[in-house]
C-alpha cells in the first residue's frame, strides 16, 4: 500500500511538473506562429489521445510518465509541406525559436513561485524556530548561538518555522565560503547576528554536518499521553487510546513524550511491553511497533501523537499567513534563492568540490513526493515547488539535449550571424546525450544503493 502511494504522488508530482515545462513550449510556439502537431505528457506508446481535426494539435498521454515532448513542424524532422512551411520552427526568427525553448524552464520557475505563493497565503503552522541546547564546541556554539534565541532569517530570507529555518540553512551553506548570516532574537528581545563558517569539506557531507552544526530546536518537557490515535496503526491495533498516559516500557520509566518517541523508534517490529495509565487504573498492554525508513535508517512507528495543552501549543507553535501582494514578493524572493542554491550544488559537482550522492534520481524524488504528501498538502506544495525550481534550472545549463544546450547554439548563432553547422550540431547532441545517460544511471545506482 505505502509502495502505491508513493507511486501516486510520484506520477502527480512528475505529470503537473512535465506537463507545465512541455506547456511553456507550446504556448509560446503557438504565440509565435509555430505550428504544434503533438503536445505530449510521458514517452514511448500513446495510450490516449484528443484531436479535434486533421489540422489540429493532437494531445497524448504517453506509456512512460517521466518526461514529455512538443512536436512542432520542424524542417530538421523531415520534410514539411509548402503549406505548412510558413509555420515551421526553422523557420522563425532568432529570438522567437529562443523564446520557445527558453519557455520551459522559466514556467518551471513561474510555476515555483506560485506555489510559494499559495503556500504562504494558505498559512503555515509550525515549530517556532527557537534555539535548543548549545554545545560550545559546535559550530553553533563557536558562532555564538545561545539556548533560547529564536531565529529571525538566514542570509536575509525570513523563516517562521523551524522546519523552513533548516530547509532554508542547508541551501544557504552551498558554497557559503564567507559565512552564513544568522539573525536570532534573545530572550529579552534584542536582535542580534551570529554568522556560521562552514568548512567546504563539511558542507559535502549533511550527515556529519547536521552533527557537527549543533543546532537544534528547544524542546519543552512534553507528557507521554496520547493526544491522537492513527486509524490503522500499531497504536490503534495494541489498545492504546486517547488521554493514556504512559508510565513504562519494558520496565524502562518514560519521563516524557520524546524518551516514548526514541523507544519506539528504537524498537522497529519488537513487541514492547507498555504500561499505562488510564482514568486511574493501571494497564499493561504490549504493541509492535511497525518498520518505515525514515532518512535512509529503519524505525518504529505505533501511528499516535501526543497530547499538547493550548499554552503549551501557544508558546511552541507559530502559525503565519501573507496577503496575497505579500505571499508573491515572498514567493519570488524564496524562487531566486534556491534557483542560485541550485544552480551553485551543480556548479560545485560539475567542478568536483561536490559529492556525487546529493544527485537525487526517480526513486529517492518518488520517496519524496510520497513522505511531503504523507505530511500534508502544504509540505507537498513546497516539495512540488522545490522539484520544479531544480526542473527549471537543470534545464536551463548549457548542456546538449537539454533545453540550454539548443540556447548556447542559438547564442552562437547570433554571434556568428548564420546557423551552426548540423554536422557540429548532431556530434554536440551525441556527447550531450551521452552525458546525460551517464548521469541518469549514476542517479539511479545511488538510488539503488540507498535503498540497502
Amino acid at each position: 500500500m505505502e509502495i502505491l502511494h508513493t507511486l501516486f504522488y510520484f506520477i502527480v508530482a512528475i505529470g503537473l511538473l512535465v506537463a507545465i515545462h512541455e506547456f511553456g513550449h507550446f504556448w509560446v510556439a503557438r504565440k509565435t506562429g509555430v505550428k504544434v502537431l503533438r503536445f505530449s505528457i510521458g514517452f514511448g506508446k500513446v495510450i490516449w489521445k484528443y484531436q479535434k481535426n486533421e489540422n489540429s494539435t493532437e494531445y497524448a498521454l504517453s506509456l512512460i510518465p517521466l518526461g514529455g515532448y512538443v512536436k512542432m513542424v520542424d524542417e530538421r524532422e523531415g520534410e514539411v509541406s509548402a503549406e505548412d512551411l510558413p509555420y515551421a520552427f526553422t523557420q522563425k526568427s532568432l529570438w522567437a525559436r529562443s523564446a520557445i525553448v527558453a519557455a520551459g524552464p522559466l514556467f518551471n520557475l513561474i510555476l515555483a513561485v506560485f506555489l510559494y505563493a499559495a503556500v504562504f497565503m494558505m498559512g503555515e503552522t509550525g515549530m517556532r524556530p527557537i534555539v535548543g541546547e548549545v554545545v560550545p564546541t559546535t559550530l553553533a556554539g563557536q558562532a555564538g548561538f545561545v539556548e533560547g534565541e529564536e531565529i529571525i532569517s538566514i542570509n536575509e530570507i525570513t523563516t517562521k518555522t523551524w522546519r523552513e529555518t533548516m530547509e532554508t540553512l542547508m541551501a544557504s551553506i552551498i558554497d557559503a565560503e564567507e559565512g552564513v548570516v544568522v539573525e536570532v532574537k534573545t530572550v529579552d528581545g534584542r536582535l542580534l547576528t551570529h554568522t556560521l563558517i562552514i568548512p567546504l569539506a563539511l558542507s559535502q557531507e549533511p550527515e556529519r554536518l547536521f552533527k557537527e552544526l549543533g543546532l537544534k530546536a528547544w524542546q519543552h518537557t512534553i507528557p507521554a499521553v496520547i493526544g491522537k490515535i492513527i486509524p490503522g496503526g500499531a497504536a490503534e491495533s495494541g489498545g492504546l487510546q486517547v488521554g493514556d498516559l504512559l508510565l513504562s516500557s519494558d520496565g524502562i520509566e518514560l519521563d516524557g513524550w520524546i524518551a516514548w518517541v526514541k523507544y519506539v523508534q528504537s524498537h522497529a517490529s519488537q513487541t514492547i511491553k507498555l504500561l499505562i495509565d488510564r482514568k486511574g487504573e493501571q494497564i499493561l498492554l504490549a504493541l509492535t511497533p511497525e518498520s518505515i525508513i525514515d532518512n535512509e535508517r529503519v524505525v518504529g512507528k505505533i501511528g499516535a501523537g501526543a497530547y499538547i495543552s493550548d499554552d503549551l501549543r501557544d508558546s511552541l507553535m507559530v502559525k503565519y499567513s501573507l496577503s496575497p501582494v505579500d505571499a508573491f514578493s515572498a514567493a519570488v524572493q524564496r524562487t531566486s534563492y534556491y534557483s542560485v542554491a541550485t544552480l551553485k550544488m551543480m556548479g560545485s559537482m560539475f567542478a568536483g568540490k561536490s559529492s556525487v550522492d546529493n544527485l537525487s534520481g526517480p526513486i529517492s524524488i518518488a520517496q519524496y513526493a510520497g513522505k511531503s504528501a504523507e505530511m500534508g498538502l502544504i509540505p507537498f506544495l513546497k516539495f512540488l515547488a522545490i522539484v520544479s525550481i531544480s526542473l527549471g534550472v537543470l534545464n536551463l545549463l548549457p548542456i546538449p539535449v537539454l533545453d540550454g544546450g539548443h540556447l548556447l547554439m542559438f547564442l552562437i548563432e547570433a554571434i556568428k550571424g548564420s546557423p551552426v553547422a548540423e554536422n557540429i550540431q548532431i556530434a554536440f547532441q551525441q556527447v550531450g546525450m551521452t552525458a546525460l545517460l551517464a548521469l541518469m544511471v549514476l542517479a539511479m545506482v545511488l538510488d539503488v544503493g540507498g535503498l540497502f
